[in-house]
């Protein structure tokens, strides 16, 4: 994993734009099964990656905080919202709530794991968002990811090959 990683944001720079075209012309052939696609994909692509020998997300970039996950997690930590918020949480230059400081603060960096997995913000619940419904609304957010998660950009680099706009399409089982 830690040559992967090493590769990592090389690999994602030297595709970015490559990657950004291919999204833009995929905006404009939406083909009906993508999110189907996507699903196989990040299925196939989980099957072999373990997070928890990653965890780079956690150590480079922050959730998003929603109102919601405050709450929960304030509640988790027996917290005031406003003290959670003050001692772990900033706006960002979007407005939202993100964490003062990378890496995440409860990242047990002793095994990767999650200190308030079963609280977490819906934003870890869900990263990277490659199996998500509509998933041709976030490939913004997508390239931003594959920059981060291993998974990520292999699973854009198979669904270019699954997808290959101009050629024949191939099934995503041969993937897994």
């Amino acid at each position: 994993m830690q040559e992967r990683l090493a590769r990592l944001h090389k690999d994602a720079k030297d595709t970015e734009k490559e990657t950004l075209k291919y999204f833009q012309r995929l905006k404009r052939r939406t083909p009906k099964t993508l999110d189907l696609t996507m699903r196989d994909l990040h299925d196939a692509e989980f099957e072999k990656t373990d997070c928890l020998e990653c965890a780079n997300c956690c150590k480079t970039s922050s959730p998003i905080f929603t109102e919601k996950d405050i709450q929960r997690i304030s509640k988790h930590f027996k917290m005031k919202e406003v003290h959670f918020m003050e001692q772990f949480l900033e706006r960002d230059s979007d407005d939202f709530y993100v964490l003062q400081s990378v890496p995440c603060h409860f990242l047990d960096e002793n095994d990767n794991s999650c200190t308030i997995y079963d609280v977490r913000p819906k934003a870890c619940s869900e990263y990277p968002h490659t199996n998500r419904r509509k998933f041709i609304q976030i490939t913004d957010l997508t390239v931003k990811n594959a920059a981060i998660c291993p998974a990520t950009f292999s699973i854009i680099e198979n669904l270019k090959k699954a997808i290959p706009l101009g050629g024949k399409a191939v099934k995503a089982e041969k993937f897994k």
